[in-house]
């Protein structure tokens, strides 16, 4: 995965989305629409100084999977009489592999990665495709700064959702289309604002409207999102 199949990826997913070309770099859309979201941090490989990804900077000591596989990490035999000597042969052999996936394809920037594809600088994807930003992602397609969400596609920043399509900022909810703003609703089309409720169509701070009204009011509000 490189930056530049990234940012097509993103391309699609905005303009999908909102229903306008992407105005954003993928750092300027990380800093606006990542900021919350647990992403890997950039480590140096303990073994060979470059640059690698890691989902977390507590251990001291890191080595990229793929130098761990090849590396031959057996020591050799040495007496070991305390608790600190074993401490001490532990500190020799104990790194943390970064950049960990399995049966994974073009993915980049990324730990935690599990039988997906097209993943980057992310966390805990499984079973997913064209990911970007994310931390936690299962069978989901064409989702950015998602956060332990499932089964959607075409989304931006959910978070604890399921069942969710061309959508963006929506949390605690299921069976959502093309809505945004949405908290603890399920069942919801085209809505805005909305929280606690179920079932609702053309709807902006739980209130009803007409449908060429409401696409009125979610044109500007999409405009607000882009420009803000």
């Amino acid at each position: 995965m490189t930056p530049k199949i990234a940012k097509e990826i993103l391309d699609k997913i905005v303009g999908q989305v909102f229903g306008y070309k992407n105005p954003y770099t993928l750092e300027q859309f990380m800093q606006k629409f990542a900021f919350d979201v647990r992403l890997p941090s950039q480590v140096a490989d303990s073994t060979t100084g470059e640059p690698t990804w890691a989902q977390s900077v507590n251990p001291t000591k890191f080595v990229k999977l793929q130098h761990a596989l090849k590396n031959d990490w057996v020591a050799p035999e040495q007496s070991l009489k305390s608790v600190e000597d074993i401490l001490q042969a532990w500190s020799h052999v104990n790194y943390t592999a970064t950049e960990r996936d399995i049966d994974s394809l073009n993915v980049a920037e990324s730990d935690s990665i599990y039988r997906s594809e097209n993943v980057y600088r992310s966390l805990d994807v499984i079973r997913s495709k064209n990911v970007l930003f994310s931390d936690g992602a299962w069978d989901c397609e064409f989702v950015a700064a998602n956060q332990r969400s499932n089964t959607s596609n075409y989304c931006i920043r959910l978070e604890d959702s399921k069942e969710c399509t061309g959508s963006f900022t929506v949390s605690w909810s299921g069976k959502i289309v093309n809505s945004f703003f949405i908290h603890d609703c399920f069942d919801m089309y085209e809505c805005m604002f909305c929280s606690h409720v179920s079932s609702k169509r053309f709807c902006i701070a739980n209130r009803q409207f007409e449908e060429a009204e409401y696409y009125k009011l979610k044109d500007m509000i999409i405009r607000w999102v882009l420009t803000g």
